[in-house]
């Protein structure tokens, strides 16, 4: 197990390597001035002191020092200051945030880890426990029910589901409000008696005693992980039914009944753990999905994650914004694909030895 994961481990440099040299080639589509808002806030309009900028840091220089440069950053020859690169946490400038990107994504990454903390349980555990049930009553009832609702369901477009979610939740019945949370707790959360402990409001408000607060946020969070969940156990379903279908043919499984276990022994102890390999991948990759900032939903409900700061960003051509979040994606994208890499060892022992 141990050398399977160091094997792993010795990956992800490499990986992040291919990471920074695909942004870094997505930047050269940029001209020198556009690239020189990774190290200053207002590009002057004189032209010489634009050349000058460029001088400075490198922007006319080969592709490969430049390289280096937006990788460690620079020193200032002549203040002897120096410009941390993105190994330093500078991806320049948000024109739309009106701040270093990196603050932007430090503000807004709390409100999506939120979320998907919040989101995580219901759109996997609900799913595969959907998808189970179905092969578990293969062409039964159940089964044929659960088929219908995972082809509404992934053929939905979230951004409808969403708004009907508006429609009937917040403007009929006025449940379930958007955004992040209410008037009154925006004032209580920045009194200086709130202590911040994690960035995460849900949690800040229980470790601050605000019950209040707290049911204020999973208010605002209701309508956004139930679209997450509707669309996302659709595809749980179809992909642990599958497998389960697979599993549950498996002679082992005959041999399981053979032998007198009871059915609830023989699917859960023996043929779902078995099934969850694909699954597990999936679950992954859904993580990284809710992490890297879901862009339509909360657009739809103007939940100020890091999906919505990097959807205005594109819409305003914020080109060093756009790449500073994909950026900050594929490094998410690199830590969860190792994470389930060491799942498929936990689940299927076999793995560990390919």
């Amino acid at each position: 197990m141990l050398t399977y994961i160091i094997r792993r481990l010795l990956m992800v440099p490499l990986l992040l390597f291919g990471v920074t040299v695909l942004i870094f080639a997505m930047l050269q589509f940029l001209s020198p001035v556009e690239r020189s808002a990774l190290y200053v806030r207002d590009i002057p309009k004189n032209e010489n002191a634009i050349n000058g900028i460029i001088k400075r840091y490198g922007l006319d220089k080969p592709m490969y020092e430049q390289y280096w440069r937006w990788l460690v950053g620079t020193v200032d020859s002549g203040s002897g200051e120096r410009h941390g690169g993105i190994l330093f946490g500078n991806f320049g400038y948000s024109r739309t945030g009106s701040q270093p990107v990196s603050d932007l994504i430090r503000t807004r990454f709390p409100n999506t880890l939120d979320l998907t903390i919040w989101a995580v349980a219901p759109v996997i555990l609900v799913g595969i426990w959907l998808g189970v049930q179905a092969a578990v009553h293969q062409n039964g009832i159940i089964d044929q029910a659960a088929r219908v609702f995972s082809i509404v369901g992934t053929s939905f477009p979230t951004f409808v589901f969403g708004l009907l979610m508006l429609m009937f939740f917040y403007v009929q019945l006025g449940w379930f409000p958007p955004g992040r949370i209410s008037d009154w707790a925006s004032q209580a959360i920045s009194q200086d008696d709130f202590q911040r402990y994690t960035s995460l409001l849900t949690f800040d408000s229980l470790l601050n005693g605000r019950f209040d607060i707290f049911l204020d946020a999973l208010r605002h969070m209701a309508m956004p992980i139930l679209t997450l969940s509707y669309i996302s156990w659709a595809t749980f379903l179809r992909v642990t039914r599958s497998s389960m279908l697979e599993t549950l043919r498996m002679e082992y499984v005959t041999t399981a009944r053979a032998k007198g276990l009871t059915e609830h022994d023989v699917i859960f102890k023996h043929a779902q753990p078995n099934a969850m390999i694909p699954v597990v991948t999936l679950a992954g990759f859904s993580v990284v999905g809710l992490l890297g900032g879901v862009v339509i939903t909360e657009t739809v409900f103007n939940y100020p994650g890091i999906g919505q700061a990097a959807a205005t960003a594109a819409a305003q051509l914020d080109v060093i914004t756009t790449l500073g979040f994909a950026l900050f994606n594929g490094f998410i994208l690199i830590v969860a694909n190792l994470v389930v890499d060491v799942l498929y060892a936990v689940v299927d022992p076999r793995v560990r030895l390919s």
